[in-house]
């Protein structure tokens, strides 16, 4: 499968390695340009591109970057992209420790529901409630006991299926999780999220997940803060 990653971070780097050594055809960008990938592309064997190229070289496309930087992406990041292409965000909203304020979520938008209006397609949000250590080594054969699972929300049901059979072959089950309105239950400061359950152990604690974002988790006025000093 031809998969286009923005972003080179943690999340976007473990992806890239994961996917490539997969055999899947991986090209990623980040914000610094293509030269500054030179050492991942030739340790995975990807393409280092633009954001724009990224976007149209997958069949899949996942926007992994800070949710403050998405209006930053390029206004026709997806021009002549099909639509049947995947757009898939793995990103959180952190105003006390990266992000600071963004009117919408503060006004309760899902994190995905605003970076699906920043982008202007469809998005499917997915990758977000895990560490990029354990997506990297946790990974664990069909059927194997404890298998990690993670949820998957989205409302187009097709692009959900790419993403879930996507996931089996990274070494993880998958849950449904619903729309992308319902992908609150998967935010930061919600039972599932960086838990490492079992599919049953999603299920329950998506379900487990109360509405209305928790108070650490939104701006204050001085936000944004730091990881090791929010606030």
């Amino acid at each position: 499968m031809k998969i286009g990653i923005i972003g080179a971070g943690q999340i976007g780097g473990t992806l890239t390695r994961r996917l490539t050594k997969l055999g899947h055809e991986v090209s990623v960008a980040n914000s610094r340009g293509p030269e500054s990938l030179a050492a991942l592309a030739k340790e995975t064997g990807a393409k280092a591109v633009t954001a724009q190229e990224a976007a149209q070289a997958g069949e899949v496309v996942i926007v992994t970057i800070p949710e403050a930087k998405v209006p930053n992406l390029p206004n026709n990041l997806f021009a002549g992209v099909p639509e049947s292409a995947v757009v898939v965000d793995t990103g959180n909203y952190y105003p006390r420790h990266r992000d600071g304020k963004i009117a919408g979520i503060e006004a309760g938008l899902t994190e995905s529901r605003w970076v699906e209006k920043q982008l202007g397609r469809p998005v499917v949000k997915a990758f977000n409630n895990i560490y990029a250590q354990h997506l990297m080594e946790n990974g664990k054969p069909a059927g194997s006991p404890g298998r990690i699972a993670l949820p998957v929300a989205g409302d187009d049901e097709r692009a959900k299926g790419v993403i879930i059979n996507l996931l089996d072959e990274l070494g993880f089950d998958s849950v449904d999780a619903g729309g992308l309105d319902e992908s609150w239950r998967q935010q930061p400061g919600t039972p599932v999220y960086t838990a490492d359950l079992d599919a049953e152990g999603v299920r329950r604690a998506l379900a487990q997940a109360t509405p209305g974002r928790k108070r650490e988790w939104r701006a204050t006025p001085s936000s944004p803060g730091t990881f090791t000093a929010p606030a």
